[in-house]
């Protein structure tokens, strides 16, 4: 899942990152989107076929909800692998010769790429795009803006608030109090390993996950405005964050499987991990992963910083964006706008390929209101409803966050293995990225 987006060619030119804002857009036919703040966007004349290219299993049968309904406006869809293992490539490719498909799916940790490659139309001015913005989660619509004027560049479809599943019978037959606060962790961490088990595993490859603790703790990676872009992978919160896993690590008070491997759901099913910080969509792992433990887990939010706190940090998500040069960018938007809105369809998408909706109305939807019996009948969304609200809102992600997985991801196997320390990867991850934005022309700030 750490495949590589490639560079653009002189035919597709890459925009400044400095401006992020006004790119020309705007596709052919009868509908135009993009221009200065998505100036304009009207219908197509006569009947609109769509593509729509998506990872999420059973959004062909959501789909065609809207088919049903909307006889004059049909959506294909094309089905791809998860957006790093080639469907991002593969966009690239497309918006390179001029056949994208209409619509993609993208996370949100990739769209800054997008945005800087000029992959994007500019939906602000379709009917309705604007006015949804109270629909949604307040972070996930920050992460299709951009913070720009008079722009929106996808619609919000899925989150991943982050919280704590943990063997509530484990931590009871123990007498250990459930960690609330990350030095009771570390305590409870402390106890667990005597008694022969980790509370967690520590997931080298997932730097995203380690990106969402940092988000919690209230750090920031990148930022950029008219000079350029900031990297800073090693600030404060950063090394806060690396040092206290660092610690755990160096005690081997957790351990170091590979993520979603067989002998990883082995340690959840078998009882040799107790707790798992990890978002909404970890739910449905844990279940599938380890169902032999029904009924012994529960959640509760991520262990805080300070007590008393509330912060949550977000692992995941995506949007459903409109690509350069679609023909119909009007109906696609309103496409958008209703898969990710619409109530039928989100309670499908959820049933069918797991989604946690960014919008807010699924809060009221019955799959995410009752208790859950793998939980032992808790009412977990409520925990995770939570969760989303206390996630910063100002989190930004860089242009080429692929690379930065890939190059932190190696430096954390380095220091699992003892060499160096998850500060030298972030170091090093810092550099290398600097030096890939360099690469493409994408102003650095010195």
């Amino acid at each position: 899942m750490r495949a590589h987006y490639g560079k653009a060619t002189a035919a597709f030119a890459m925009v400044s990152a400095l401006t992020l804002a006004g790119c020309a857009g705007g596709g052919g036919g009868d509908s135009t989107a993009g221009g200065e703040g998505g100036s304009s966007c009207e219908p197509s004349s006569g009947p609109v076929d769509l593509t729509f290219t998506t990872w999420v299993p059973g959004m062909d049968k959501v789909v065609d909800l809207w088919n049903e309904e909307n006889p004059d406006i049909q959506v294909e869809v094309q089905t791809g692998p998860n957006g790093n293992s080639g469907t991002y490539q593969n966009f690239f490719n497309q918006l390179q010769a001029g056949n994208a498909p209409d619509l993609g799916q993208i996370e949100y940790d990739a769209l800054p790429n997008f945005r800087v490659q000029d992959g994007l139309e500019n939906i602000a001015a379709c009917e309705n795009v604007s006015d949804a913005e109270d629909q949604f989660v307040d972070w996930t619509w920050g992460q299709v803006t951009f913070g720009e004027d008079d722009a929106v560049y996808a619609v919000p479809q899925d989150s991943g608030p982050m919280a704590m599943f943990y063997r509530k019978d484990l931590f009871e037959q123990a007498g250990i109090e459930v960690p609330t606060t990350w030095e009771e962790y570390a305590a409870a961490a402390e106890e667990i390993k005597a008694q022969g088990s980790y509370i967690t595993n520590f997931p080298r490859g997932d730097v995203n996950w380690f990106a969402g603790n940092v988000w919690q703790a209230g750090g920031q990676w990148f930022s950029n405005d008219d000079e350029g872009w900031d990297v800073n992978l090693t600030g404060e919160e950063s090394e806060q964050v690396a040092n206290y896993w660092q610690g755990l690590l160096e005690k081997d008070q957790v351990s170091t499987l590979p993520s979603f491997s067989d002998e990883w759901n082995a340690s959840f099913n078998e009882g040799d991990q107790w707790t798992w910080i990890s978002a909404v969509w970890g739910a449905s792992t844990l279940a599938t992963g380890a169902p032999d433990t029904s009924g012994k887990w529960a959640v509760a939010p991520m262990p805080q910083w300070e007590d008393g706190g509330t912060a949550a940090g977000n692992w995941g998500g995506s949007s459903t964006a409109v690509l350069k040069g679609s023909e119909h960018p009007y109906e696609a938007a309103q496409f958008a706008l209703w898969l990710n809105t619409d109530p039928e369809a989100l309670a499908l998408a959820n049933e069918l390929g797991g989604l946690y909706p960014a919008a807010k109305s699924a809060t009221d939807l019955e799959a995410f209101s009752g208790g859950v019996e793998y939980f032992g009948g808790q009412k977990i969304y409520d925990v995770f409803a939570e969760a989303s609200s206390n996630v910063d809102p100002n989190f930004t992600w860089g242009p080429t966050m692929t690379q930065t997985y890939t190059d932190v991801s190696d430096g954390f196997g380095k220091a699992i293995g003892g060499d160096g320390t998850l500060m030298d990867a972030l170091a090093s991850g810092e550099e290398a990225t600097v030096e890939s934005l360099k690469s493409q022309s994408i102003p650095v700030k010195e």
